[in-house]
């Protein structure tokens, strides 16, 4: 099977960047079209038991925008050095598999590639994996980089 789009999402991390250069080296082989997708929740306390004030929402929303962009210019320039064109995108939506299986939809994707950051035991149960319910909430092959 050949894979025509490819969709890696980033969180900035050294795995979800290891999961890019895996991404656009698939994409050189397969001459498929890449696109990197970071996600920006705007109400990131909207389960909060606590009030907040306008301003650290608007603090908050401020500096997750700028660490989404730069974590997809590292991306940009991991694609480049392999020698790849990439789509890249903010993402504006709740931070759940969800919004990564459904904007995969959105994009024609037949491949998404992503970072595990492989959690066993104890920490797996408090942290849940990420991976998994991506995994569980789309019909797309995914392709899971522990390294």
């Amino acid at each position: 099977m050949s894979y025509q789009n490819i969709l890696v999402p980033i969180d900035g991390s050294e795995i979800s960047l290891s999961a890019a250069k895996h991404a656009a080296e698939i994409a050189k082989a397969l001459g498929s079209q890449l696109t990197a997708i970071s996600i920006v929740s705007e109400d990131p306390f909207s389960a909060a038991d606590f009030y907040y004030s306008p301003d650290m929402l608007k603090d908050y929303i401020l500096e997750a925008y700028k660490t989404a962009e730069e974590a997809l210019e590292k991306v940009k320039s991991i694609a480049s050095e392999i020698g790849v064109s990439i789509n890249t995108q903010v993402i504006k939506g709740p931070v759940f598999a969800e919004t990564i299986s459904e904007t995969a939809e959105k994009l024609g994707t037949d491949l998404i590639v992503m970072g595990s950051h492989g959690r066993k035991g104890f920490k797996k149960f408090l942290l849940g994996s990420f991976a998994q319910d991506v995994l569980a909430n789309t019909h797309l092959p995914v392709l899971i980089i522990k390294q």
